[in-house]
């Protein structure tokens, strides 16, 4: 006989700074009850909402677009930027210019981060590196690297603190992307699974109810989400305010179009069409 049916949605939600105000609301709210949370960096919760692990969770840019016939965005909702994004950077002991054949870390836990830097290197700054990957530590990669991409709290932490001590050039791939293209850019939107909207349709809006619901109350607290993240965080209130307020937590027509844009760029040499299809949630 078949087991009993699950009635809360599997969910993920990324362990990283970047996503604190999508989820502090959830517990403020009491919404945190309905929903079967699990947290983990944004490669794993990729990897378990392609394989059916999940229902609903961010997932990587590029692993969506690979993905996308399989999965339907929601609408409104991501992590991005319009500008510096402060937590997705390469840090390096020079100019970019000079990194040809220069070996380059890949500390970072997200695919996006990675093949985002690797294009603006290749070809925005017209140089090859040769490219390796090891766990995010600044101080151990640039022992054996002459740059290093970091993301997350790693990357934060480096670019406020131990990149400015350490004499070493920290470069912001949000400011770096935008200067280049005008337009923001979009590290990872939340998506549900096909088959589970066609079965489930309105525990995905109820759970996109309850995040936007989230985002919108913590971006109206956010001095408050600010002060108590400062008191298990390394930085101060300050710092993670700016930050908060910095990050984009919008997926509409601009991101959309900047989504496509790195499909254009990247997608034949990732593992995706260029002209790839995003479909979104609708009412």
């Amino acid at each position: 006989m078949p087991g009993p049916r699950r009635t809360r949605p599997r969910v993920g939600h990324i362990q990283f700074l970047n996503c604190l105000p999508l989820y502090w609301g959830l517990a403020r709210t009491g919404t945190l009850l309905d929903l079967e949370l699990t947290k983990d960096t944004p490669e794993k919760l990729s990897r378990q909402l392609i394989e059916g692990e999940l229902d609903i969770a961010p997932v990587t840019l590029v692993e969506f677009l690979k993905a996308a016939d399989d999965l339907v965005a929601l609408p409104d909702i991501a992590v991005g930027c319009d500008g510096p994004v402060m937590s997705c950077v390469i840090v390096s002991q020079g100019p970019l210019e000079q990194l040809d054949g220069a070996r380059v870390a890949l500390g970072s836990t997200s695919r996006t981060s990675v093949r985002l830097a690797q294009l603006l290197l290749g070809e925005r700054y017209g140089v090859r590196p040769e490219y390796y990957t090891c766990p995010p530590d600044l101080g151990l990669m640039m022992q054996e690297a002459e740059a290093a991409v970091l993301i997350g709290d790693a990357a934060l932490r480096a670019n406020l603190h131990y990149g400015p001590k350490l004499g070493l050039q920290v470069h912001d791939l949000g400011r770096l992307w935008k200067e280049w293209t005008g337009l923001p850019f979009v590290f990872a939107v939340w998506a549900t699974r096909r088959a589970y909207l066609e079965r489930e349709p309105e525990a995905v809006r109820e759970v996109h109810r309850a995040f936007l619901a989230s985002r919108d109350l913590s971006l109206a607290e956010v001095s408050k989400v600010a002060e108590q993240a400062a008191r298990w965080e390394l930085f101060d209130q300050d710092v993670l305010e700016r930050y908060f307020t910095t990050l984009d937590f919008r997926f509409g027509d601009h991101q959309l179009a900047a989504v496509r844009e790195f499909a254009r760029r990247v997608g034949p040499t990732t593992g995706f069409p260029a002209d790839v299809r995003v479909d979104l949630l609708h009412d």
